[in-house]
């Protein structure tokens, strides 16, 4: 764990950072904001504390101009709750009042290292995967996690680098879905100032950040072929050049990559390297998809129960017998995710002893067990409606609208609305990027037309 503190050292955060050494955290200090950034762009870190007393708002506008994604706790004297409100609006994920609580430290240092992700499991399916990827743990070989959406393809590859001789090393991720084609390139290998418009200072990217650890590169098969001929030379090279720069760097860092496409057809489809695929299906772990590991359903059920139980401040609940039965039975197409949303929502609705069938609902509150009453006829009814839609209109129109409500119910993830499209996020960023020009409204992540779907 890397902790950076901004802020002129006083006593109460001298206190505060000596508590996080304790705790195993390797602290660096900035006296101000720019100071900070020019940390985080040269080394890294894994949170960030910084005083109410300076700009959190700038540090966080900055932060998210140039990409860096490293969250941001503030801390104050704990008599000033209009500082701590204004640094929550202003971006920060947390406040901590001074003088400092050990207690509380710890909590924030052990929740920015866990980041949320335990790793349960109890089918027979998932104990063959759990020990393969322990036997291979301490090994440097690359390794290839395979498997549907939401199976947990990110939380295997922690658990991997947790059972590593790189464990108390950085582990960085990267989502190449998620980050547009021309920026993926600095965000992988950094630049240097001037490399390109916006570039105001040397940056070093995730592989540089991830030395001595591990990255993982989270959804591999959405990165450029282009793109993957320079990253097989950093893998086989063990150097990296800066966008920009003109000198190699050398990196010492072990790749881990997911996806949950068959790459071997990508490779035959020719949108993927063979010799890249090679390089890093040196071992590959195959996550089954939740309906193939039963035994998991009801652990995962109690353990997210008693997560969003205690993070909601609500009574730890159990899952009634009526719910679990509900719960096992359920396909759960989405995986551990939609599980976990599921559990989420439950612990939220639940009202008596215990979490009874009345609170498994959809997101649109529906009970996940209710059949129609006449599958037939709605599916009649529904195909009729919707081809006197579309009646008249061209299939670009269609297909817009298509793009767009998908998009809007994704709450503006274009990841998650490319998988349901089945389409690569690169053809839905060409075609939102046409809507755009022609001056359609494209929703945002996290925006209020995004969360209007929703209601």
């Amino acid at each position: 764990m890397r902790l950076l503190m901004i802020g002129r050292l006083n006593g109460e955060l001298v206190t505060a950072s000596k508590i996080a050494m304790s705790r195993g955290a390797a602290v660096t200090q900035a006296d101000g904001v720019d100071q900070g950034l020019a940390t985080l762009r040269a080394k890294g870190a894994d949170l960030v504390m910084i005083d109410v007393g300076l700009s959190v708002r700038d540090l966080v506008s900055a932060l998210n101009d140039e990409r860096i994604r490293t969250p941001v706790v503030a801390c104050g004297v704990a008599a000033d709750a209009r500082a701590a409100v204004a640094a929550i609006q202003a971006g920060a994920k947390e406040y901590i009042p001074l003088p400092p609580d050990p207690e509380l430290i710890a909590a924030v240092l052990e929740a920015v290292a866990a980041d949320g992700r335990a790793f349960v499991w109890r089918d027979a399916s998932m104990e063959r995967v759990v020990k393969l990827a322990e036997q291979i743990a301490r090994s440097e070989a690359s390794v290839l996690i395979t498997g549907e959406s939401g199976t947990g393809k990110e939380v295997l590859a922690r658990h991997v680098h947790a059972r590593s001789n790189r464990a108390a090393k950085p582990f960085v991720s990267v989502n190449c879905a998620a980050i547009p084609e021309a920026l993926l390139e600095s965000e992988l290998f950094g630049h240097e100032k001037g490399a390109f418009t916006g570039a105001v200072a040397r940056r070093i990217g995730r592989f540089e950040e991830a030395n001595g650890g591990t990255l993982l590169l989270d959804e591999i098969s959405e990165m450029d072929v282009r793109l993957q001929s320079k990253l097989l030379r950093a893998l086989q090279e063990r150097v990296i050049d800066r966008v920009g720069g003109s000198a190699p760097v050398k990196v010492d860092i072990r790749v881990l990559a997911t996806s949950n496409r068959n790459l071997a057809e990508e490779v035959r489809k020719g949108t993927f390297r063979e010799d890249l695929f090679y390089r890093l299906n040196v071992v590959h772990l195959r996550l089954p998809a939740l309906r193939e590991r039963p035994g998991d359903i009801l652990e995962l059920a109690a353990h997210f129960a008693k997560k969003y139980a205690a993070v909601n401040g609500l009574p730890d609940r159990a899952l009634s017998r009526a719910a679990q039965t509900l719960v096992r039975e359920n396909p759960w197409r989405g995986n551990v995710r939609e599980l976990e949303n599921t559990v989420h929502r439950a612990v939220l609705l639940a009202s008596g002893a215990e979490i009874g069938t009345e609170a498994i609902l959809t997101p649109e509150g529906e009970s996940i067990g209710a059949a129609p009453a006449d599958p037939a006829a709605r599916a009649a009814l529904t195909a009729e409606a919707a081809t006197r839609g579309l009646v008249g209109r061209t299939v670009a129109q269609v297909e817009c609208d298509l793009i767009l409500d998908t998009l809007d119910h994704c709450l503006g993830n274009r990841t998650h609305a490319a998988k349901i499209l089945g389409i690569s996020i690169r053809t839905l960023r060409n075609k939102l990027n046409e809507y755009v020009e022609s001056g359609l409204e494209v929703a945002e992540p996290g925006s209020v037309r995004a969360a209007a779907a929703y209601g």
